[in-house]
């Protein structure tokens, strides 16, 4: 792959400048890739309807190629070239969630390339709620295909400078609109199936939708299963270092988290803590190479927009070893833990 010069730029993430907009649209337009924030993670977007500049998103990524990528739309005018039919259930879901982190899955349409879809009969698409990726898609004039601004496998970036880190020299620009607001992926929602099933929690939950739609599924893919939305099949939002995840009552993770770095400097390895703040006062007096506070468990929105900082952290600080606390799984917390579940590759402690 050749490098190339790539352009980081801080752009207003409320009134985006007009300039970095027309720049960026012109690359989409020309089968190139930009980095864009949106309210969920960043995003690394190409032209949904250009099956070559998709296919460089998968060179760039490493990712594999039956991983189907969301795209993304500034309004729903665009809704018609990609999906057969633009269905009640999900007229009341845009209705209700978008702009905002909520992915549909619908049967797609022969304009969709097969590589935006991972080769299924199905288009994942959403409306972000972020002003930068809004007024790129506008300019553009397309829809525009973005999974994870990352490499594959790696935590998502929630902030440019991440994106600039796994992806300089292999992509021409980076807009940098700050931090992102919501911190984990989008929910995606399957509304092809009677009932509506969630492919991937995310930033809204199954409560939410099922005020909206009734009745909602949690989907368990088989392992051999071709995977019908981004995230399901492989390991993802993976640190370097070995992660467990520890399940219980506060007095008893903490107590094995307590054992677990003992253990681990026993083996003269670096071991961080990712932890509420509920549970850090008690933690930080163990003395662990990294202690991490995601945010208060009475605020799964916190704990939710530090997750992806603090196990880029662990990476960056060479820790071997990473004791992370779980939260409870309502709400946003289901989210948040099927993140903690994948980065751990199921390794949890329940105590």
């Amino acid at each position: 792959m050749r490098i190339l010069q790539t352009k980081r730029v801080t752009i207003d993430a409320q009134h985006p400048q007009t300039e970095w907009i027309k720049e960026a649209a012109q690359l989409i337009r020309e089968g190139q890739l930009v980095a864009l924030p949106t309210e969920t993670v960043y995003g690394l977007g190409a032209n949904a309807m250009d099956a070559h500049a998709c296919q460089e998103i998968f060179k760039v990524k490493g990712r594999p190629q039956d991983n189907p990528l969301i795209v993304h739309i500034s309004d729903l005018a665009m809704v018609k070239r990609l999906v057969e039919e633009w269905t009640p259930q999900a007229a009341l879901c845009a209705d209700k969630f978008w702009p905002g982190p909520l992915t549909l899955v619908l049967e797609k349409t022969a304009f969709v390339p097969d590589v935006v879809s991972g080769g299924l009969g199905t288009v994942a698409i959403r409306m972000p709620k972020h002003p930068v990726a809004l007024e790129l898609i506008k300019e553009a004039g397309v829809p525009i295909a973005a999974p994870s601004a990352n490499l594959s496998g790696k935590p998502s970036p929630t902030q440019g400078i991440h994106v600039w880190k796994d992806l300089k020299g292999k992509i021409p620009l980076i807009l940098d609109g700050g931090p992102c607001a919501v911190g984990v992926e989008s929910t995606v929602l399957d509304l092809t199936d009677e009932v509506p099933t969630i492919l991937r929690p995310g930033g809204i939950t199954k409560e939410q939708l099922e005020e909206v739609l009734g009745e909602v599924a949690v989907d368990r893919p088989a392992p051999d299963q071709a995977p019908k939305a981004p995230g399901m099949k492989y390991r993802h939002y993976a640190p370097k270092g070995e992660l467990t995840l520890l399940i219980g009552e506060r007095k008893n993770v903490i107590r094995k988290i307590k054992d677990e770095l003992r253990k681990g400097h026993s083996r003269l390895k670096k071991v961080g803590i990712l932890c509420t703040l509920e549970s850090a006062p008690e933690l930080h007096s163990q003395l662990p190479d990294l202690l991490f506070v995601l945010g208060s468990e009475h605020h799964p929105e916190e704990v939710a927009g530090n997750l992806y900082q603090g196990l880029r952290l662990c990476d960056e600080q060479g820790m071997d070893m990473i004791l992370a606390e779980g939260v409870s799984e309502k709400g946003l917390g289901f989210a948040i833990m099927n993140r903690l579940q994948k980065a751990s590759g199921q390794r949890v402690m329940r105590v």
